[in-house]
């Protein structure tokens, strides 16, 4: 089986880059299972049921967050009620939201999704990845063989650490949060694919997806300037794994960049 998954959504751009690439993706690639970082997705900050319902019907299997996941408090019931997202699962057990989702893919196959949140250089309450991690792994059903782990990390070291605890026991471990896609795509010994950073969806001609000119200008300043999303260049970055599916290991894994080139944000497309 095939499973792509994206790096994070962010505004507008990233959304319609979606809407015009995923659909042509699967069915050129024969794709099973989408999953996207989507907490960047409304506004380049945060995600509502609205914009969540949209990125269903682009393709989207299941959605991942990460620290801007309470960012809008209108996405509260999705995350009680929906087995198509998921919070980071080392959040305090307090917190709303599913810690892991198993979804059939489009042939059958039952995958389980979980998001991880990094504690190093993220400014968040969170516990400790690891334990979570073998937490989950422990009480996922014997038949559940291909496990997706979304690691939303700043420090590499973190994500690559975690990437070799879970060697062999999950079949994907992916990194998101940093927005610049890394070129270390390689199955482990065991049988797990990995990449530290999936890149962002999103406008490229930006930084990490908002107006250069406004970024630069509060750094060289130091005073604050808004951080509005960018508009141009839009790409769709992650990376497409190919699965034995009966056993659950990777048989390889391919980096995706891809331009959207049908002119940038529709008419159609009523906003954040």
């Amino acid at each position: 089986m095939r499973i792509l998954i994206i790096g994070d959504i962010v505004g507008r751009p990233g959304k319609h880059c979606c809407s015009q690439v995923i659909p042509r993706l699967v069915r050129e690639r024969e794709i099973d299972f989408v999953i996207a970082n989507a907490e960047n997705a409304s506004a380049g900050s945060g995600l509502t049921p609205q914009m969540f319902a949209k990125l269903l019907h682009y393709g989207i299997d299941v959605c991942t967050m990460g620290d801007h996941i309470y960012k809008r408090r209108e996405i509260l019931p999705v995350l009680e009620s929906s087995d198509r997202i998921v919070r980071p699962a080392n959040f305090p057990p307090e917190a709303i939201g599913r810690e892991v989702t198993i979804r059939e893919s489009r042939r059958g196959v039952r995958v389980a999704v979980v998001s991880l949140i990094g504690r190093v250089f993220m400014n968040v309450r969170a516990d400790c990845p690891f334990h979570a991690v073998d937490r989950i792994l422990a009480a996922l059903p014997h038949d559940v063989r291909v496990v997706v782990v979304d690691v939303h990390a700043e420090a590499t070291s973190e994500k690559v650490a975690l990437g070799w605890h879970l060697d062999g026991r999950v079949s994907v471990v992916v990194g998101t949060h940093t927005h610049v896609q890394t070129a270390d795509e390689h199955i482990l010994p065991r049988g797990t694919a990995y990449l530290t950073d999936l890149g962002m969806t999103g406008p490229y001609d930006s930084v990490l997806g908002r107006s250069r000119e406004h970024v630069v200008r509060s750094l060289i300043t130091g005073m604050p300037y808004p951080y509005d999303v960018a508009e141009q260049d839009t790409r769709l970055c992650g990376a497409l794994v190919e699965l034995d599916s009966t056993t659950g290991r990777a048989i390889s894994i391919e980096r995706v960049c891809i331009r959207d080139d049908s002119g940038g944000v529709g008419a159609g497309d009523d906003g954040d």
